[in-house]
């Protein structure tokens, strides 16, 4: 019988030829490559490519004359359009790992059928991503899963729906994970968590790479020893519970403690404050006392004809079973009502009412302000009647039929509402904007399809004789005048004609974006205008951030009235970066102590806490106020972001994600609302919107999430997104003279005998105020390891002596502190590393030297 030879293919290729393996090895190596830089170069040239690559023949891909932006040229753009947009998509860079394990192998001659269980399994998951891909990114129009997983996806949602389609990839993804990696369970949860190994994937990479795969005889065995190692577990906690249910025992020994004793269990939170609450006879919450136990006089409270109180001996133990559980546990003595009548406790005496501290203060009059009526334009219907010709004639030039058209005034623009024919696509129409804005003449055309809840197509038209809608004329309306809104805000008015109000309490904060003189600063002066005229001094506080220094002076007068500030601040408006930091920082607190407040009172919100302290349900003298709302106004954000970073972006989105029930709302205005400036994180905490003009469409998407703000005329039109739809308004406008006297009118008035002054930053223990006041005492042990390595390294991070020396975050900010004091590095610069001011470790050294004599 003749001997085989290798694999003789038709071709009659002797593989046993060392030559041939090796050969085919390296032309595998070069596909990869190739793949791996036609690829990559999809991922980018892909859309500009596309109309040429659908079109494919062989004529094109060699004769053809199309230039490709791919980096490989035509072959390049054919060969991924085939992988990515007919294949599997972003999962086809698997082929590139096969090729490469395989082009290894057969050069280094290594056996290939050990690479049976990557084809197999790269297969699997190559299927697998394909699917996932596209059912997760079907919106995009990029091909994530190509045309493998969008028939496969399609079918299966078709067939189960997407909550089975979710249901199903998880499965499969467990499936495809325990059929590739046969993970260990009981290693995962017991042999890490009892020796601290690497874990079932590091064993399964060494079995699987590294030596031959574990028989199934040598897992049994290493199971029975993890069996073995539970039951020692278990014999463990059964100590644990053992003591477990002794100290139970102790604990019901407690109900043998004289009747007229009655022990609870305190409710210590992160402050070290105990909470004892204390429930009348039909069991409703009667009193809260909320005071560190050693502390000396106890409030009293009543119930029925008793009254309680805290005796003053509260830490030491009362005579029990358990002595040592009494002192954990704390002591209430109830004693018999024999209390004078002049100290008992004070009877109801009506609602509190926080505006009589001021209460000759006088709001704001509207004959402060100019009254523009003699300066309304009316719409010429000649105009009106030649712009809808004008629509009917571009449209039936498209073979566009209309049923019904109607016009709708407004102040700067027009709503021309058109009801088109059955039959007639939307799409069609929305194409023509174009078309329709050269037939008008016009500058802005906006085509709305379909307006929401109306069932007609809307086109926007600005008017030729713009009308000023004076704010005065706003404030003066009936919308406005009897709106119960807690922080009304007036805008502006609506192209209808109709004044448009909004409560910044339930946007609840405001983003603001717009290109320069487009009417920005104008509508922040309108907002604090209509906060102003409508709310008392005690009911509200503006806190006021002006990087640019010149827009919001003119509210430095309102000092005592309406402004806060920290109390360390010269000036009531904030413009230094590093008070802007601050004075976020102070707001973060001013929040936490708010909803430690309304935690007290069991109240959800603001207006629950008010009404209740009000109504004289809490009591001040257990640190209960009442609060005003605090609007934040931060004009010109962008420049904040550019010289602060995260040090202001992180301590805002915790403001905007948490400070709506405590009464905390923000206001950001900016002129570049580009993507690192308005941050997804930004974006998902203010739902409300206000765009001005802006000069692309992407600046339009980044702030509405949908264009229209690039189609807007300027001068105080603007569209604002709120619940999901896009309302036109046209801002009232305001002029400085006006604000000026608005300002006076109140300023001159007497204010509150100290500013609203924010918290006070908690920055720690050990914090050094400067050379002047340096202990060498003080220094941390650490500290001459942390002055080695920032030398060093020659870069002053917080971050860094945190992660190399394993310090807690406090700790390394302490640390930081003294080298500051020290002269060792330089002041804080926002979000980047501190400026290192040693550059010789001997020096260090020899600083250090000294430093130990004082020490």
């Amino acid at each position: 019988m003749a001997r085989r030879r290798g694999f003789n293919l038709s071709l009659g290729i002797d593989w046993s030829d060392e030559r041939i393996p090796k050969v085919f090895g390296a032309f595998l190596l070069f596909i990869a490559a190739y793949l791996s830089i036609a690829f990559f170069s999809y991922l980018f040239t892909w859309f500009e490519d596309q109309d040429n690559v659908l079109r494919f023949s062989w004529g094109l891909l060699l004769m053809g004359e199309q230039e490709c932006a791919n980096w490989l040229g035509r072959l390049g753009a054919i060969l991924s359009n085939m992988f990515f947009y007919w294949g599997f998509g972003i999962p086809s860079f698997i082929l590139i790992y096969l090729c490469v394990i395989y082009g290894l192998a057969y050069m280094r001659g290594t056996e290939r059928s050990e690479l049976r269980w990557h084809l197999r399994h790269s297969l699997m998951l190559m299927v697998f991503l394909s699917i996932l891909f596209h059912f997760f990114f079907q919106k995009f129009e990029f091909p994530f899963g190509g045309a493998f997983g969008a028939a496969v996806s399609g079918w299966i949602t078709s067939f189960v729906g997407n909550v089975g389609m979710i249901l199903m990839l998880v499965l499969l993804g467990f499936f495809v994970v325990t059929w590739n990696f046969n993970p260990d369970y009981n290693e995962l949860t017991v042999e890490q968590a009892r020796e601290g190994t690497k874990g079932w994937f590091s064993d399964f990479w060494n079995r699987r790479f590294r030596s031959r795969p574990v028989p199934a005889s040598a897992r049994r065995t290493r199971n029975r020893s993890i069996l073995d190692d539970l039951e020692e577990v278990d014999g463990s906690a059964a100590a644990v519970v053992a003591s477990t249910t002794t100290a139970a025992r102790a604990y019901n020994s407690i109900e043998s403690i004289d009747s007229a004793v009655v022990a609870l269990d305190p409710l210590e939170d992160a402050t070290g404050t105990n909470t004892d609450t204390v429930l009348d006879e039909n069991g409703q919450l009667a009193f809260n006392i909320n005071e560190n136990i050693p502390s000396t006089p106890r409030p009293r409270g009543k119930v029925g004809d008793m009254t309680f109180e805290i005796e003053e001996n509260a830490n030491e133990p009362q005579a029990s079973l358990d002595p040592e559980m009494d002192k954990m546990l704390g002591v209430m003595q109830v004693v018999p009502n024999t209390t004078p009548r002049e100290q008992q406790p004070i009877e109801y005496q009506g609602p509190y009412d926080p505006t009589l501290e001021l209460s000759h203060y006088e709001h704001p009059v509207t004959m402060l302000l100019d009254d523009y009526s003699d300066q309304k334009v009316e719409v010429d219907r000649a105009e009106l009647e030649t712009n809808k010709d004008q629509i009917i004639a571009t449209l039936l030039n498209y073979k566009i039929e209309i049923v019904k058209i109607k016009a709708t005034i407004g102040p700067t623009v027009t709503l021309y509402e058109i009801v088109p024919a059955p039959g007639v696509r939307i799409s069609k129409i929305k194409s023509l904007e174009d078309d329709i804005a050269l037939s008008l003449a016009a500058l802005g055309i906006r085509i709305i399809a379909p307006i929401p809840g109306r069932g007609t197509i809307g086109i926007e038209v600005p008017n030729k004789n713009k009308q000023m809608v004076s704010l005065r004329e706003i404030l003066q309306s009936e919308k406005f005048r009897r709106s119960d809104a807690d922080l009304p805000i007036a805008l502006g008015k609506t192209i209808s004609n109709e004044v448009f109000v909004a409560d910044l309490a339930k946007m609840p904060h405001l983003l603001i974006a717009g290109a320069t003189g487009q009417g920005k600063s104008v509508g922040i002066n309108t907002i604090l205008m209509s906060l102003l005229y409508k709310k008392h001094p005690s009911q509200m506080k503006v806190v006021l951030v002006d990087p640019k220094k010149v827009e919001l002076f003119p509210y430095s007068a309102l000092e005592n009235h309406f402004l806060g500030f920290l109390p360390d601040q010269t000036e009531p408006i904030i413009t230094d970066t590093s008070k802007v930091v601050h004075t976020l920082l102070s707001l973060c607190q001013e929040m936490d102590t708010r909803y430690d407040l309304l935690k007290k009172a069991s109240a959800r919100n603001i207006k629950e806490y008010n009404e209740k302290f009000t109504s004289r349900n809490l009591n001040p003298n257990n640190g209960h106020r009442f609060l005003p709302f605090i609007v934040l106004i931060i004009d010109e954000f962008a420049d904040l972001i550019m010289t602060a970073g995260k040090e202001v972006e992180l301590p805002i989105g915790r403001l905007a994600q948490l400070s709506r029930a405590v009464g905390i709302h923000l206001i950001i205005a900016t002129q570049r609302p580009s993507v690192n400036i308005i941050t997804g994180v930004i974006k998902a905490n203010f739902p409300a919107r206000l765009a001005f003009k802006v000069s692309s469409k992407v600046d339009s998407r980044t702030i509405l999430d949908a264009g229209g703000a690039d189609q807007l005329i300027g001068r105080g039109d603007m569209l604002l997104s709120i619940g999901g739809d896009n309302i036109r308004l046209q801002c009232a406008f305001v002029d400085t003279p006006e604000v000026e006297r608005v300002i006076n009118f109140i300023s001159g008035q007497k204010g509150f005998p100290e500013p609203f002054y924010l918290p006070e930053i908690n920055t720690g223990e050990g914090d050094f105020a400067g050379k002047e006041s340096f202990n060498p005492k003080d220094l941390d042990d650490m500290f001459d390891d942390a002055a080695k390595l920032v030398v060093e390294s020659q870069h002053g991070s917080t971050s860094m002596i945190q992660r190399r020396l394993k310090l807690g975050y406090n700790r390394a900010g302490r640390i930081m502190d003294q080298l500051e004091s020290m002269g060792i590095v330089g002041p804080a610069e926002g979000s980047k590393p501190r400026e290192v001011l040693m550059y010789d470790v001997m020096e260090l050294d020899r600083f250090l030297k000294d430093l130990g004599t004082k020490r």
